[in-house]
C-alpha cells in the first residue's frame, strides 16, 4: 500500500461499517450544505451543478426537507 492509499481495516465488517458511517455523515453535510446555498438565494440548477448531479435529483432529495425547515425555494 502506498501513502496515497486509504488504510481499510483488515476485518471486512469494520470496513462496512467505517462506509455506512461515512454515508451519513456526508449526507449529512450535504444536506447542510445545501440548506445553507438555498438561504443564500441560490436555485436549483447552481446547487445542482456544484454537486455534480441533475437539478430534478437535488430537487427530489432536498425540496421536502427544505419546505419543512422554512426555506423559501427558488423556482431557477
Amino acid at each position: 500500500m502506498t501513502d496515497s492509499e486509504p488504510s481499510v481495516p483488515a476485518d471486512p465488517a469494520d470496513a462496512l461499517a467505517a462506509v455506512a458511517a461515512l454515508r451519513r455523515l456526508a449526507d449529512q453535510i450535504e444536506d447542510a450544505a445545501v440548506e445553507r446555498a438555498m438561504r443564500a438565494g441560490w436555485g436549483w440548477p447552481q446547487v445542482a451543478e456544484a454537486l455534480g448531479v441533475t437539478r430534478q435529483a437535488v430537487h427530489k432529495k432536498h425540496a421536502k426537507r427544505l419546505i419543512g425547515a422554512g426555506v423559501t425555494l427558488r423556482r431557477r
